[in-house]
């Protein structure tokens, strides 16, 4: 299931940057190709069209990605500090500390006179 969902976000990203790539701007862009469309969208030309097909495009992809984010959190319930800390909260046994022998002091620095 998560993998159509991402398969879908997939075509999404690339159906949003085509829309916006196409749309008109001061430097106009790929936006020169979409010129002789005009009779096809209207006396405006697909400014109107492109503009809500892009708004169209980032709801979806908005909703996608929270519709993903869910199944995955869902999906991986665990958490890595699960296995560290006991499910039944039994104290873990500390390590059997050894009788250590006293250990030198390091000598002190050698005084010059």
């Amino acid at each position: 299931m998560t993998s159509t969902f991402l398969i879908v976000q997939i075509a999404l990203s690339i159906a949003i940057t085509i829309s916006v790539l196409l749309q008109k701007s001061s430097s106009i862009g790929l936006g020169a190709y979409s010129g002789s469309n005009e009779s096809v969208f209207g006396a405006k030309g697909p400014t109107g069209f492109l503009a809500k097909a892009t708004f169209t495009l980032a709801f979806a992809f908005v909703v996608n990605t929270l519709v993903l984010g869910y199944l995955y959190t869902s999906s991986n319930s665990a958490s890595v500090t699960d296995t560290l800390v006991p499910a039944n909260n039994i104290a873990v046994p500390a390590v059997p500390v050894t009788k250590q022998e006293t250990t030198p002091v390091a000598p002190a620095a050698p005084t010059t006179k």
